[in-house]
């Protein structure tokens, strides 16, 4: 089953086992006392979290020492867990059921997402050209930001993004 990263454990902070959280996430209410976390260290349980300030306390890490073991650590949520945990308000959609979408302009195919980068709080499409497009000369790959300038409609059942002026994109790349 897919993992997604959902947070980077920092270092250590004061001399309890506190330790800095970065969240990778836009679902921050997931992080609770007693909720567990597959991570590249084993399973943790969170044992005492601080969202204001960023920090976390795992089960078996309360001490400093212990706790600076898992500095660099990353935590994963699978899709399952995801769903339940996370509530999307109307219109949001999950990274990875908008990633096989095709992106169409007008009746035209242009390609179809195939990952999603967040840079400066904006989200980009990262686009596999269409390969009819490819082969008259067009980019392998290009960018969307994920903003309604660019973007008309989404129909995840139908896995289709309808846009408006991103051909302009993919021809200037």
């Amino acid at each position: 089953m897919d993992r997604f990263l959902i947070a980077k454990v920092g270092k250590t902070v004061g001399l309890w086992g506190d330790l800095k959280l970065h969240l990778e996430t836009d679902f921050p209410e997931q992080f609770q006392i007693s909720k567990t976390f597959q991570s590249s260290s084993g399973v943790l349980e969170i044992v005492d979290i601080n969202l204001s300030k960023g920090l976390v306390k795992f089960r078996g890490y309360e001490t400093l020492e212990s706790a600076k073991r898992l500095t660099n650590t990353k935590l994963y949520a699978d899709e399952e867990q995801t769903r339940e945990e996370c509530e999307l308000a109307e219109g949001q959609h999950f990274w990875f059921d908008i990633i096989g979408i095709s992106i169409y302009e007008g009746e035209e195919l242009l390609g179809t997402i195939s990952d999603i980068q967040r840079m400066v709080g904006v989200d980009y499409l990262i686009i596999d050209t269409d390969q009819k497009l490819r082969e008259s000369g067009m980019v392998k790959s290009f960018m969307i930001p994920y903003i309604p300038r660019y973007v008309i409609e989404l129909d995840s059942v139908k896995k289709r993004l309808l846009t408006k002026d991103t051909k302009e994109i993919l021809e200037a790349s």
